[in-house]
């Protein structure tokens, strides 16, 4: 039975500082450090041992995988690292904080930035400090000037059609390490969310999710690995 783990980084440096982030590369705190090793005990603990594993190109879900691996004694395992399991981009709100945001556009706006499923945020502007089009990693890339969670999707989906779900479909133990919205972006085309529903679902920071497949690769119910 082909099971998928789904885990959202642990706590950034900017999830502590309460700004938006998106695709500007920031790094875990202590915290997030320990949230990521205690998702590599609990997965090692429950016997539930990745094979392959798929990450984004940012630090703070690279090491989330690194640590978590290290803990379950899976380093060895393959990894791929794609910027389509990229955190949704933020546009013009990356870098600031979000209750000055608040402040500057209003609560309702602001929450039709964040939760809203098809209104992105303003664009970020060429040559603004967090341009990343400088950045190695991205060379090539067509680099999203801000991203709706809709958006995001368009660009998960196909990749997880293309790369992930054959792996899962050969008997792997997939092991995604990723982001808030990249993972909404999974668990709302596996559980069947609607685009209503789905800009309410938070996951949270560190906890194992899990899917168990059948031989039809319809996926099960998911749940938290804690929970198991």
């Amino acid at each position: 039975m082909p099971k998928l783990i789904l885990v959202r980084h642990g706590q950034s440096q900017w999830n502590l500082e309460n700004r938006f982030t998106g695709w500007w590369d920031v790094d875990l705190t202590p915290q997030g450090v320990a949230e990521a090793k205690a998702a590599g005990a609990l997965l090692k603990a429950k016997g539930v041992l990745p094979t392959v594993g798929f990450t984004s190109l940012q630090t703070r879900a690279i090491r989330t995988l690194n640590l978590a691996l290290e803990e379950a004694g899976r380093l060895w395992i393959p990894v791929t690292k794609d910027w389509r399991l990229n955190e949704r981009h933020y546009g013009g709100l990356t870098g600031l904080d979000k209750q000055e945001t608040r402040d500057r556009h209003g609560e309702e706006q602001v929450h039709i930035w964040r939760r809203s499923f098809d209104v992105p945020p303003p664009v970020l502007e060429a040559g603004s400090t967090y341009d990343l089009a400088s950045d190695p990693r991205y060379a090539g890339i067509a680099i999203p000037q801000t991203e709706s969670l809709k958006l995001t999707i368009e660009r998960v989906l196909p990749y997880w059609e293309s790369a992930i779900l054959p792996v899962l479909a050969s008997g792997e133990t997939v092991i995604i390490s990723a982001h808030g919205n990249s993972l909404r972006a999974l668990v709302k085309h596996l559980s069947g969310i609607s685009d209503e529903a789905i800009t309410d679902l938070e996951i949270p920071t560190g906890q194992p999710i899990i899917y168990d497949f059948d031989d039809n690769m319809v996926p099960g119910e998911r749940y938290y690995l804690k929970d198991a």
